[in-house]
């Protein structure tokens, strides 16, 4: 567990001229990024200069992977300031930083502690100052924090570096493929598989706490919902429900699960109570409902149905079951999203041969396309609502070999990059988790 406390500083002994203050657009494409330099991190006896160049890695690669940062080569540095000095700051504005990020790793009670700055350059200020406390193991994510505090002081955004992502990792020949579940960091560090090679498994999602994970297994070849305790590494069957279940997803408060169930061949959407272990049917009809996801506010759901003769996104009141379809444009919507802070939802669309993956607001209404290619699918929003991931398979034009990435895209359509995965790891159905406690 890793510690977080915030440090009061003393105003600087000047005063200041009148500014406007040092904030990134992330919602504006084509914005110039910002210009950061991040110093090599002091260090105290006791600590490993390797670990302590880690944390400058990661700091630097999570703030260049937003594409709204622009890190300032080491080799341009005019000086190196330790911590409590002042930095000359003419002499940095000289070369176009910004922003400038200092730290110091020391060892206390056998952990690190790191302490960072951080200042406005042009404002010639410090702007934040923090200190984190964690074992010896966690090095990686003690830079993942920092770089969160950094993102949010800059931004105004939550951060999501500090972020895992749940996926199917999948290893083989096409027509006999191994599916398994595995963990991530977002960043595509510290794989590690959550079930074995026996069982094919689908659809994994976490719980708002991240202790929990929800998926489909076809454990005995009985394809129905699981969980997994990601403390305790125990896995349980949701419940009894007389048929095939699928695509579970919890709500925001992670009382109730949705999942999709068949029944006299016919699919709806319920609602299971965790506690009361009560079953609540969402929809009805004779058409195929599918997809659910909560609203951030638990109160509707959004899904994808049948019901108008094309797959289509629709909308629920969870309270009235009154349901609204929201897509109209050509082709068939999929897989809804809804994002974190309620502004958007994420989905696939199947159109003249080709998927997309777009967002729209949860009315339907400007529909905004940010990806596509032969197949693509599973959108799922990183903390802060800035991000998506999704899957990407490419075409194999002789059906041996076919790829699939994970992939990562913002908002504005902009800054598209794979995760890196081991070479004989394909990634689909990625979700990517709630920050970490």
């Amino acid at each position: 567990m890793l510690k977080k406390i915030l440090y009061a500083f003393a105003a600087l002994l000047f005063i200041l001229p009148a500014r406007a203050e040092l904030r990134v657009d992330i919602v504006a494409g084509g914005a110039d990024p910002i210009s950061i330099a991040v110093q090599k991190i002091e260090t105290a006896d006791g600590v490993s200069s390797k670990d302590a160049a880690t944390v400058r890695a990661v700091v630097e690669n999570d703030l260049k992977s937003t594409g709204l940062f622009r890190i300032v080569s080491h080799d341009a540095f005019p000086e190196y300031v330790k911590m409590n000095d002042m930095p000359k700051f003419k002499s940095w504005a000289a070369i176009k930083t910004q922003v400038l990020v200092q730290g110091k790793m020391t060892v206390e009670k056998g952990k690190y502690k790191l302490e960072f700055y951080v200042w406005d350059v042009n404002g010639s200020e410090q702007i934040e100052a923090q200190s984190l406390v964690a074992s010896k193991k966690s090095v990686r994510r003690l830079g993942h924090i920092m770089a969160d505090a950094i993102y949010e002081r800059l931004t105004g955004e939550t951060g999501y570096f500090d972020t895992q992502i749940v996926f199917i990792a999948e290893s083989g020949p096409v027509g006999n493929r191994t599916k398994r579940m595995a963990i991530m960091d977002q960043d595509g560090f510290g794989m590690r598989y959550l079930s074995d090679k026996n069982t094919f498994v689908m659809s994994p999602h976490f719980s708002p706490n991240m202790q929990t994970i929800v998926f489909l297994s076809y454990y005995n070849n009985d394809p129905m919902v699981w969980s997994l305790d990601l403390n305790t590494g125990e896995q349980r069957r949701l419940g009894q429900f007389g048929g095939m279940n699928f695509a579970p997803r919890f709500s925001p408060d992670g009382r109730r699960i949705a999942l999709s169930l068949v029944k006299d061949g016919i699919t709806h959407i319920y609602e299971y109570d965790i506690e009361s272990k009560a079953l609540r049917q969402l929809t009805f009809g004779n058409s195929i409902n599918t997809s659910p996801s909560y609203s951030p506010d638990g109160k509707k759901m959004a899904f994808n149905s049948d019901r108008s003769g094309r797959q289509q996104i629709h909308v629920l009141d969870l309270q009235s079951l009154d349901e609204e379809r929201i897509t109209y444009g050509d082709g068939r919507y999929a897989t809804p999203a809804w994002s974190p802070d309620g502004q958007f939802i994420a989905f696939t669309k199947i159109a003249d041969d080709t998927f997309y993956i777009g967002i729209m607001s949860p009315n339907g209404r400007n529909e905004k396309i940010l990806a596509g290619g032969w197949f693509m699918e599973a959108p799922s929003w990183a903390p802060g609502s800035r991000r998506l991931v999704y899957y990407e398979t490419e075409r194999a034009l002789d059906d041996i070999e076919r790829i699939s990435h994970i992939r990562s895209v913002d908002i504005t359509g902009q800054n598209l990059y794979d995760i890196e995965l081991p070479d004989d790891i394909n990634g689909t159905e990625p979700t990517w988790s709630p920050r970490l406690p």
